[in-house]
């Protein structure tokens, strides 16, 4: 997490299902421990390329983290950083989930061509999801695996920056994430168009870009 690295937990993780409909306790365990450790992803490997029961073992992997989630519990954002940040878009992530655990924030929207932006958000982690919308078909493709991360395109080209921070806000209200009224954040850079990291957060109420 503080080197901002992707985080895959693999192997054996539910070996008995090779050939059995039902984990055992101790691997329904291991998984379950592995999302409340912050794992960006659970892989299976024999289960499902050999295994008797691939489509059971799927659909225990995905009861059992989407429960496990629930009682996933976000790290203190006030605790403080020992280092001082190296990379601006590494502080306005930070900046970004401190603000979003006291402004009650709903979700996070954040425009990026490389995908760093989206990374540290997910590293540093509020419990909203993150919209990481890219032009970048390459970023969005690696940001599907990082943890509470939904990649979307996003056509910057002949738009002035009042026109993008609304599909930001479009895309949000589109996928149920959001409602009227609700508050928001959104990551970007400026200006907008130029390549360069993220260096600015705005905080907004849903409909008031429209």
């Amino acid at each position: 997490r503080a080197q901002n690295k992707l985080v895959i937990t693999a192997t054996q993780m539910m070996e008995s299902m090779i050939s059995s409909p039902i984990p055992t306790r101790a691997e329904v365990s291991d998984v379950a421990n592995a999302v409340l450790d912050g794992t960006d992803a659970v892989m299976l490997s024999a289960e499902t390329a050999s295994g008797q029961y691939p489509l059971e073992t799927v659909k225990a992997v995905d009861r059992i983290c989407v429960e496990a989630e629930k009682e996933y519990e976000i790290a203190n954002v006030s605790q403080k950083r020992a280092e001082p940040h190296q990379q601006t878009d590494e502080a306005i992530a930070a900046a970004t989930i401190y603000v979003s655990k006291y402004l009650n924030v709903k979700a996070i929207a954040a425009l990026t061509q490389s995908g760093n932006a989206a990374q540290w958000l997910s590293r540093a982690d509020s419990g909203a999801p993150i919209y990481a919308l890219s032009p970048n078909k390459i970023a969005r493709r690696k940001l599907t695996l990082h943890r509470n991360v939904f990649p979307y395109p996003i056509e910057q080209e002949d738009k002035n920056r009042d026109e993008i921070l609304h599909e930001m806000e479009q895309v949000m209200l589109r996928n149920g994430a959001v409602a009227t009224g609700d508050t928001v954040l959104l990551t970007f850079g400026e200006p907008i168009g130029s390549p360069g990291g993220t260096n600015t957060l705005k905080v907004v109420k849903v409909g008031d870009l429209t």
